[in-house]
């Protein structure tokens, strides 16, 4: 067999490599075909961008010629992993849990999907695997409905060591803390460790990938695999990636609103492509490499472009915003985020039409108004009666400085009064105070 690329190097070069549990696991790659899975517990009912990472992972070892596992913890979500949480997780019901599951697996399966057959490189012989065989979504409820507690205690814990279980980084402060721990909370880590020696024994899974926070519970299936099927040699791995972090230290994946979502039901591709969109130059290299899959050569490039003379600012940000949003919404969530983009710049010479005032609905205020408080009736007046701004003398002032639009052309006249053909299609129009402050006005 021909040597591949080893994804190993590929992630570490792009900082995506926290620890890896052998290093034998770099030679491996390069001349065995690996199946790699990462779990996503269902939590909510959409995966957020601090989950985007082991899908991307997952995605490297795809395009690498490997396979790929998403594991929905339909069991162990029932517990709650108490990795990097200083409480315990809320109980969820059987509904809501089915619901999430649902909405995640969606997710999942509609980006690993999408990009599936993007870049793929072969099995090493020269093949090309096929694209459905490349990934795989499960749900560890699957088993763990059919385990009883004394033949888990049995075949798996008298494996598990309680000094070693306690000496975990995520026990430890829990156990430090005020709340302290549930024995519940304290078995999970031998339930995800159960998952892997499960996948591995049926399904031929020999790489569990994570965040740096789930390293304990991944060394706690790699031991498993070790102490109770004692094979020779290195034959279950663990890899686990660094945090979603910003250069300031703080999580990267949260906005004013709350959670970045990868569902468009939740977050329309507009919204999720300005967030990228309005990354500072302090992040955006170091982002290009973890979340997208361009060449390390044209990031280097971008990075030199940066620092010249003459450089147009948010060039790198436009294209971290593009990759992303197309490896996470595909060419339709790029292509709409991108047209919204333009049709809410002021001065855009975009043709507003109804279509797109309702792909940017839900990202802009709006409200509704009678025709008789609209039309006819002066810009100075409306901007104020629309909620666009506080006061006549506010929105004067703001015309003066050739601030105020209206369906993104500038008005520099007082006198401006609304007439029937600044309503779009007889229904909508678009004011705007500067680049940022819009509001959408409904006829009703």
């Amino acid at each position: 067999m021909r040597s591949r690329s080893s994804v190993v190097d590929i992630l570490e070069e792009r900082g995506l490599l926290e620890c890896i549990t052998s290093d034998n696991l770099r030679s491996i790659s390069t001349t065995s075909t690996l199946k790699a899975y990462c779990g996503f517990d269902p939590t909510a009912e959409s995966l957020h961008l601090g989950n985007l990472l082991g899908i991307i992972v997952l995605s490297w070892f795809q395009r690498c010629g490997h396979k790929a596992v998403a594991l929905i913890g339909g069991a162990t979500a029932r517990i709650g992993d108490p990795s990097g949480k200083s409480l315990e997780r809320p109980e969820l019901d059987a509904d809501t849990l089915e619901n999430n599951t649902q909405g995640i697996t969606n997710v999942i399966t509609r980006i690993l999907h999408m990009n599936s057959s993007s870049n793929v490189t072969g099995d090493g012989d020269g093949n090309h695997l096929n694209s459905s065989s490349f990934f795989v979504v499960m749900n560890n409820y699957d088993w763990w409905k059919e385990v009883r507690l004394l033949d888990f205690l049995k075949q798996v814990g008298r494996f598990a060591r309680v000094g070693t279980m306690m000496g975990k980084e995520s026990v430890k402060k829990r156990l430090e803390s005020e709340q302290g721990m549930s024995y519940t909370e304290f078995t999970y880590q031998l339930l995800q460790g159960y998952d892997f020696l499960y996948l591995y024994q049926n399904e031929g899974v020999n790489v569990q990938i994570g965040g740096s926070d789930q390293w304990g519970n991944i060394t706690a299936g790699t031991e498993l695999i070790r102490k109770i099927l004692q094979p020779e040699g290195d034959v279950a791995f663990g890899l686990t990636f660094p945090l979603l972090l910003k250069s300031d230290g703080t999580k990267f994946g949260k906005s004013e609103d709350g959670a970045i979502w990868l569902s468009p039901s939740l977050l329309s591709p507009y919204k999720f492509y300005q967030y990228f969109f309005s990354v500072p130059d302090a992040d955006v290299i170091r982002f290009l490499k973890i979340l997208t899959f361009l060449d390390m050569e044209e990031i280097d490039e971008l990075e030199k472009e940066m620092n010249r003379p003459g450089y147009t600012p948010n060039t790198a940000q436009r294209r971290l915003a593009e990759q992303v949003t197309l490896f996470v919404h595909g060419e339709d969530g790029l292509n709409e985020a991108l047209k919204a983009t333009e049709a809410l710049r002021p001065g855009a010479e975009t043709k507003l039409d109804w279509k797109t005032f309702e792909g940017i609905a839900e990202d802009v205020p709006s409200c509704s108004l009678a025709s008789d408080q609209v039309l006819n009736i002066s810009l100075i007046d409306l901007s104020v009666s629309s909620g666009l701004l506080d006061s006549k003398s506010a929105a004067r002032r703001l015309l003066k400085q050739g601030g105020l639009y209206l369906n993104n052309s500038r008005v520099d006249s007082e006198t401006k009064r609304i007439e029937p053909q600044d309503i779009v299609d007889g229904k909508v129009l678009l004011l705007s105070a500067g680049k940022k402050n819009k509001v959408i006005v409904r006829i009703t």
